[in-house]
């Protein structure tokens, strides 16, 4: 699938790390460095805009790495980009650890999946079929 990507920044195109990855790796465009801290958020700039054809969305989500080593996350994980949104792909962070963070100009801050998507049409009715499972829900399965 080819993407028009317009990139503003200084930064390269996001790219996938491995020939296997799902996710492509997004980079802060910043003029100086923002400071995290504790329980702080923020939203960092990319310098990215994309258009994605119909049917399809872009989907934003933490670095494991920044998660598990500084307890960085996507605020609204998974953030969703829609196929019309032609502004800058912006990335809100959150810091969730004790600690201040600082996020520079090309840093990795998060990771970009494009991902099909289907657009329904409700069928309004009066009786849903029933199953198994039925409205068991949130934990109703135990801890086995």
């Amino acid at each position: 699938m080819i993407v028009k990507i317009v990139n503003k920044s200084n930064n390269p195109l996001p790219t996938y790390s491995t020939i296997l990855s799902a996710g492509m790796d997004i980079r802060a465009w910043l003029n100086e460095k923002v400071v995290l801290k504790p329980l702080e958020r923020a939203l960092i700039p990319t310098g990215l805009y994309i258009e994605l054809p119909k049917g399809h969305e872009a989907q934003i989500r933490p670095r494991s790495g920044l998660a598990l080593k500084h307890g960085i996350s996507v605020l609204n994980t998974p953030g969703t980009i829609d196929a019309d949104y032609r502004g800058e792909i912006g990335i809100i962070l959150v810091n969730l650890s004790n600690q201040d963070f600082t996020i520079e100009n090309g840093e990795r801050i998060c990771q970009m999946i494009i991902a099909k998507h289907e657009t329904i049409d409700w069928s309004e009715v009066e009786f849903l079929e029933e199953t198994e499972r039925g409205a068991g829900g949130f934990g109703h399965t135990g801890k086995k």
